[in-house]
């Protein structure tokens, strides 16, 4: 008598479902795996820009006009003690747009309205921003013609500036320290007029056409002026862009 052959055990668990030989499409994503202990991706820092821009106010638009006086951060708080946006300004709910430098003076704008922010702080819009700048020595003509033209810096060549000299100098209040000069080296005064947003761009122009800058003072953003602004003064202005 003929005995049946055994038939070989499955040895797959239950519920495990035979590995498929279809070879998986490349145009077709994959299932996402989820890992719940990672953090989702954060958005690129263009994006985070543009929702900021995107923001508008839930008033009425504000904007603030400034005269930063020297050594204050241009921001609303410090960690280290040191002079902020806040020891002048006693509001809530408006952003400095654009920035200026600790050791510079001037119009400094601050609003509440992110569009605007950004119309003002991007270089992109080309916003006419106007220094008056204090320089050692005695400017000469070669120079100015270097800074209307562009000058070579560090980062690339400067787009053309409008430059000119002021004589007599503008009557301005004391800078608190004042200014270092040096006997027998006399100093000028310029007023420079960008389009563009370089770190710290009317102190490199300056030096790189041989006169280096003592005093720098933002008088104008656009249509806004500092006019008659005392240091850490401030006032409200309906003028828009």
């Amino acid at each position: 008598m003929k005995h049946a052959k055994p038939q070989p055990k499955d040895r797959r668990r239950p519920g495990r479902q035979k590995p498929s030989l279809q070879k998986p499409d490349p145009q077709k994503p994959g299932p996402r795996k989820p890992n719940p202990g990672k953090p989702a991706p954060a958005r690129p820092a263009a994006a985070r820009q543009k929702a900021v821009s995107a923001q508008r106010p839930s008033g009425p638009t504000r904007v603030i006009l400034l005269n930063k006086p020297f050594d204050v951060l241009c921001q609303f708080t410090d960690s280290a003690g040191r002079q902020t946006l806040k020891d002048f300004v006693d509001l809530s709910d408006v952003y400095a747009a654009g920035r200026l430098d600790r050791d510079s003076e001037g119009l400094l704008v601050l609003t509440n309205d992110g569009r605007l922010q950004a119309r003002i702080a991007d270089p992109r819009h080309r916003l006419a921003k106007t220094y008056w700048v204090q320089v050692e020595g005695a400017v000469t003509p070669a120079a100015l013609a270097a800074l209307r033209q562009g000058v070579a810096l560090k980062d690339g060549q400067s787009q053309p500036a409008e430059a000119r000299r002021l004589d007599p100098p503008p009557r301005l209040w004391p800078r608190v320290p004042p200014i270092r000069t040096r006997k027998n080296i006399p100093t000028s005064w310029l007023e420079l007029v960008l389009r563009e947003g370089r770190n710290r761009q009317v102190r490199r122009m300056t030096a790189a056409v041989g006169f280096p800058t003592l005093r720098l003072i933002r008088v104008a953003i656009g249509p806004w002026l500092l006019a008659d602004l005392a240091p850490g003064q401030w006032r409200e202005d309906q003028t828009r862009t």
